[in-house]
């Protein structure tokens, strides 16, 4: 396990290419995949999530080229139908997106067998949110604790349509209810509870497929997809992922002196619950450059050091920000007034406890603030004194420490800080570039 030590102090300026969308590559795998012909890659995040959802794959038969830094990943498309029963255990790593569309993927393959399974901490995470609902449309899944933990069963079965609520707003389990949907007996409506993430719709509308959203019906948020059509190889470019620029964004206001432009960001207005909030507390954020990508869009965001108001956030912009929300406790400590986060309980069930991860590794720091069932009470205006903290193995603590840690009197020690490279491998080379810039 390795270690970081930072120093309080210093600033950050210049500008920094974020690495690309970890949703957007998992799917441009998934979806090249099951695709006919070649799906070229530009801008695949070379991570280890998506490096497991590219290791699944080949074990089902899809010739996939090297993912490296390069930047460019050719999949060689096997079909709709086109995915061998593998003869070895599916490894999802770490990855919770892996694993969630897998299932989708694969439960309705009939007459193969798979078994998925992950790490450890994989292991822990709810996998009932997608099976029970693709149990609906027939499925066949079982595993640990009443099919809600891996490592996971499917026995591929013919999947018949219909009308499916998801328990939760989740793009992981909307995308797999899509997914099956590609191979079921007739169409398949998802209806979410909130409107989450649309990669999968926008994506798989540029394959081919015959899929209709409406994020405002009147029973809830639904995409509705047919069978049957066949998925093309397409060129797929990956915008910058908004959760790995949100460090940066949050690192130029907190730290003095700082100025950075984040170059190549994707801003599906699905993911830019962190812009909103950045509004609402007052920060001078600048959206320039902005431009579409393959069917997303994408600019530049110039942010600088600038005094927060604090803020409140809960209800439906929590699915467009959930993954920002352990960097937006470190801004709420700047914040002049009380921060309130809620509605965030899924931040219980990621790679960790985040709400409780960070609550403590933050107290070490000297923090205080309160952590409630569903997300966190922080007052503003607070000074943080180096310490010794641990990422505890994910990936989002460690670089959000790493911004703590940037603002602290002394120094910091992050103990497993190693995990970052579970989206972002380079984080650590860049945050000394802009310390030196």
């Amino acid at each position: 396990m390795g270690s970081v030590c930072l120093s309080g102090g210093g600033s950050l300026h210049g500008s920094v290419r974020v690495p690309g969308d970890k949703s957007i590559s998992h799917r441009a795998l998934l979806f090249g995949a099951i695709a006919t012909g070649t799906t070229t890659i530009e801008g695949l995040l070379p991570a280890e999530d998506p490096l497991s959802t590219a290791a699944c794959l080949r074990a089902m038969g899809v010739t996939i080229s090297a993912i490296d830094s390069s930047g460019v990943v050719r999949v060689e498309g096997v079909g709709l139908d086109g995915l061998q029963e593998p003869a070895q255990v599916l490894d999802c790593g770490n990855s919770g997106t892996t694993m969630r569309l897998m299932l989708g993927l694969l439960a309705g393959r009939d007459g193969r067998h798979f078994v998925l399974d992950g790490d450890a901490s994989l292991r822990r995470r709810p996998m009932a949110r997608v099976a029970k609902p693709l149990a609906q449309m027939g499925a066949q899944i079982n595993g640990r604790d009443g099919g809600n933990k891996a490592p996971l069963a499917i026995a591929g079965q013919v999947l018949s349509g219909g009308t499916v609520r998801t328990p939760v707003a989740s793009a992981q389990v909307k995308s797999a209810l899509l997914l099956a949907g590609l191979t079921a007996s007739g169409s398949t409506t998802v209806i979410e509870p909130a409107l989450s993430r649309d990669h999968s719709e926008r994506m798989l509308r540029a394959f081919g497929a015959e899929l209709i959203s409406q994020p405002h019906a009147a029973d809830g948020p639904t995409a509705v997809v047919q069978p049957g059509s066949e998925l093309h190889g397409q060129h797929v470019v990956v915008p910058g992922d908004i959760s790995s620029a949100a460090f940066w964004l949050i690192a130029a206001l907190v730290v003095p002196g700082t100025e950075l432009t984040i170059e190549n960001v994707g801003i599906n207005p699905t993911r830019t619950g962190i812009l909103d909030v950045l509004e609402q507390m007052g920060a001078p954020l600048e959206v320039l450059n902005q431009r579409d990508v393959a069917g997303e869009p994408v600019a530049d965001l110039r942010v600088r050091h600038s005094p927060l108001k604090a803020f409140e956030i809960g209800g439906d912009v929590i699915p467009r920000l959930v993954d920002e929300i352990p960097i937006l406790s470190v801004a709420a400590l700047c914040a002049e007034g009380t921060s309130v986060i809620r509605d965030a309980a899924e931040l219980r069930v990621k790679e960790t406890d985040r709400l409780a991860v960070m609550a403590r590794q933050l107290r070490a720091m000297g923090a205080e603030l309160e952590e409630t069932a569903d997300g966190m009470v922080i007052p503003g205006g607070q000074r943080l004194k180096g310490a010794q903290v641990d990422s505890e193995t994910d990936h989002r603590v460690a670089m959000s420490l790493a911004v703590a840690a940037l603002i602290a009197s002394g120094d910091t020690t992050i103990a497993q800080s190693e995990a970052a490279a579970v989206s972002y491998p380079s984080f650590w080379d860049e945050l000394a570039r802009l310390q030196r810039s």
